[in-house]
């Protein structure tokens, strides 16, 4: 089955999309991203950088994954990322950002529920959370 992408939204180049991923209006899929079979964007999420998610999640509205940290620190020029399993429930505006040392991961298993409004970054989750 084919991806449904929303004619509002935009996958930039490069960014790889498995089959029947729906991507909901106004969102944003950058060219370093890749979404797993069967995931759910909803509508205005934000996926950037160097961020992997994996198959059967549920990302809600007005997520951002893959976003530079909020550390003034931080240095463009690092490598980050973002690295997200299966089966996860990411409720909206949720913030998931790229970790600040150089090689850092922000990692979430599998099985997961994050709650809205919640902000994490160059943690790792294990499976089966609820967090929020």
């Amino acid at each position: 089955m084919r991806a449904k992408i929303h004619p509002t939204a935009i996958v930039e180049l490069g960014a790889r999309i498995g089959t029947g991923v729906e991507i909901g209006p106004f969102s944003l899929i950058g060219s370093e991203a890749e979404i797993g079979d069967r995931t759910i964007v909803l509508s205005h999420v934000v996926v950037e950088g160097k961020a992997a998610i994996g198959s059967d999640n549920f990302i809600g509205h007005g997520v951002i994954i893959g976003a530079p940290p909020q550390d003034v620190s931080f240095s463009p020029d690092r490598n980050t990322s973002v690295e997200i399993g299966n089966n996860n429930v990411i409720r909206e505006y949720c913030t998931i950002h790229r970790g600040s040392a150089g090689g850092s991961v922000t990692k979430i298993g599998g099985k997961n529920f994050r709650k809205q409004r919640r902000h994490c970054k160059q943690l790792f989750i294990g499976r089966t959370c609820t967090c929020g």
